[in-house]
């Protein structure tokens, strides 16, 4: 008779609590997200109301609004280094794109959903989330940013504060957003990450989608056991959760009737950052068309089965995060760039609808649009198997001057090791010298982007000063370590304009005065002049081109003394 009494009890308060927590997105009528000042009321309420949640300032938004982690640890100790020795750690992103809050609403509901126990206590893990990354952008709330989204009533604008897009921005760094996420995320060291989005592009039947992280770069050992039993699992459940999926569809402006690629996750996206550092990575994209409600739910959910198979395989997790690192010694070879091998693919059943072509209203001219009516399921190649096209051999170190500040501020940031030296010290290094670089022709997130940059090596000795920095890549950064450093990465620093000083000529001169000197080299330098006869030679549009001419022996002279000139200023022990 007791125990009846004290299940009458525990479900009554269950039942209390969840109807004193219920979220401002439960009360309202389906389409509709919290504000920032109600979610932050929110979450304060709940932290003083269960000792398992805290609410803490963690970072600041480029407005100098603050950038809230909310946590949930059920466990008595609060000390994050003693915690991940044992436990598991999930990291969930929300709102760094406003305008697509899915996460903002789903997550508060997760918390609650643990602090109140209607989700099992886990055992082997903590959850972290970021409330809101784009505060200023959740501020900037509107209903017609999203044009081809449907719902919620109102929402946050894509940019932030300074417009840049803070998914393109996790390397470079330039806002203090990304500054405060990179971190909270060498704060948390998480094992399992989670960035809440909405899609774009294609219609089809799904609700949800998902970019797992490209799995080359998360590296073999990880990366098959993300893709073939972590992930192939969470994907599994969601299904007996009632929610089919597909990978995000990586097309637009056409039908993904015949398949589609990966999507690349490089380290400019939150999924790339977090690769370089061994987190299994995932990007949720519910489908923008679907109801909000349904979006909500849906996203919510595969937080849920992440929860269960973390629970699970949390000791596995760990360990191959440890192991993952064997792959990244010196001595190595390493893929600096990728492509998608398109003669490898799988299939899978997709559900779609039919795309058929008709006039537009607006130009008569023929229109894409999906025809609902007719849903169809049909097998597609995917093609999610990359070869690299370019490799480096790892170093034993990277060798930075101090006078490279920037780079220096981001490595500490990221809680890269290094060791300055006390002493002017003399080493052999391999030097690079910037061979070739294409630059976009308009700005992209605030900068003139560099890509396919190509670099000439060489030996050098060369003299340190006290004051640089000895970076070993036997540590658990070394992937954010190799792809900031080498220039030909695709996210390099390089390719990020860091280094632009070093691509612009400082001293020249003036033709009328160095043509006599230019006269007196060739007749004074036998070496000289034949190789530039057999330019001449060779080249006809250089021989007929006095300018080109009258450089080409500059360039070749002693005169030309600009070390500094395509010197790339970061340098390799071997």
């Amino acid at each position: 008779m007791k125990l009846k009494y004290l299940l009458i009890f525990l479900s009554s308060s269950w039942l209390f609590a969840q109807n004193s927590f219920q979220t401002p997105f439960e009360k309202g009528n389906g389409n509709q997200t919290v504000t920032y000042e109600e979610m932050n009321a929110y979450y304060q309420e709940l932290s003083k109301n269960f000792n398992t949640v805290q609410y803490l300032k963690k970072g600041e938004d480029d407005n100098g609004k603050p950038i809230y982690v909310v946590i949930y640890n059920p466990f008595p100790e609060k000390d994050l280094e003693k915690l991940r020795k044992d436990k598991a750690i999930l990291f969930v992103n929300n709102g760094i794109h406003p305008g697509e809050p899915d996460g903002i609403d789903a997550t508060m509901m997760l918390i609650r959903d643990l602090a109140t126990g209607r989700v099992k206590k886990p055992k082997n893990f903590i959850v972290a989330a970021i409330s809101a990354y784009n505060v200023s952008g959740m501020l900037n709330r509107g209903s017609h940013s999203r044009a081809n989204q449907n719902g919620p009533e109102q929402y946050g604008f894509r940019g932030n504060v300074r417009n840049y897009d803070l998914n393109r921005d996790f390397i470079k760094a330039d806002s203090r957003n990304a500054r405060s996420f990179q971190e909270i995320y060498q704060w948390l060291q998480p094992d399992v990450f989670i960035d809440n989005h909405v899609s774009n592009g294609a219609d089809y039947q799904y609700t949800f989608t998902y970019i797992s992280t490209f799995k080359e770069r998360l590296g073999n050992t990880l990366g098959n056991y993300f893709y073939n039993d972590y992930q192939a699992k969470n994907l599994e459940d969601m299904k007996k959760q009632g929610y089919e999926s597909t990978p995000y569809v990586n097309i637009h402006g056409d039908v993904p009737d015949e398949g589609f690629a990966a999507f690349e996750d490089s380290p400019r996206y939150s999924t790339g950052y977090t690769t370089l550092f061994n987190s299994l990575g995932t990007v949720p994209e519910t489908h923008m068309l679907k109801p909000y409600d349904k979006r909500v739910d849906a996203t919510y959910k595969y937080m849920l089965v992440n929860l269960q198979n973390i629970e699970k395989d949390y000791q596995k997790i760990k360990q191959l995060r440890i192991e993952n690192l064997k792959q990244y010694k010196d001595g190595m070879k390493y893929g600096i760039r990728w492509k998608i091998d398109s003669s490898k693919f799988s299939t899978m059943d997709f559900k779609g609808y039919e795309g058929k072509y008709k006039p537009s209203d607006i130009s008569g001219k023929p229109r894409l649009y999906y025809d609902r009516n007719k849903p169809f399921t049909k097998k597609i190649k995917l093609f999610t198997t990359a070869v690299p096209t370019g490799y480096i051999t790892i170093p034993k170190y990277y060798v930075v001057p101090q006078s490279q500040y920037r780079v220096i501020e981001e490595l500490k940031r990221n809680r890269i090791q290094m060791t300055m030296l006390h002493k002017d010290s003399m080493a052999t290094v391999q030097s690079y010298r910037i061979k070739d670089f294409k630059t976009v022709k308009n700005p992209y997130e605030g900068h003139y982007l560099h890509y396919d940059t190509s670099v000439e090596a060489e030996e050098k000795r060369l003299t340190f000063s006290a004051g640089d920095y000895l970076i070993p890549t036997g540590q658990p950064g070394v992937k954010y370590i190799i792809e900031t450093l080498e220039p030909e990465a695709l996210d390099s620093f390089f390719n990020w304009n860091f280094f632009d000083g070093i691509l612009a000529q400082k001293e020249y001169y003036s033709a009328y005065i160095f043509e006599d000197t230019a006269s007196e080299l060739l007749k004074t330098d036998q070496k000289l002049k034949d190789a530039f006869e057999a330019k001449k030679s060779s080249d006809k549009k250089f021989a007929d081109d006095g300018t080109a001419q009258l450089d080409w022996i500059y360039r070749n002279s002693p005169y030309f003394e600009e070390k500094t000139f395509r010197q790339y200023p970061v340098y390799r022990i071997l």
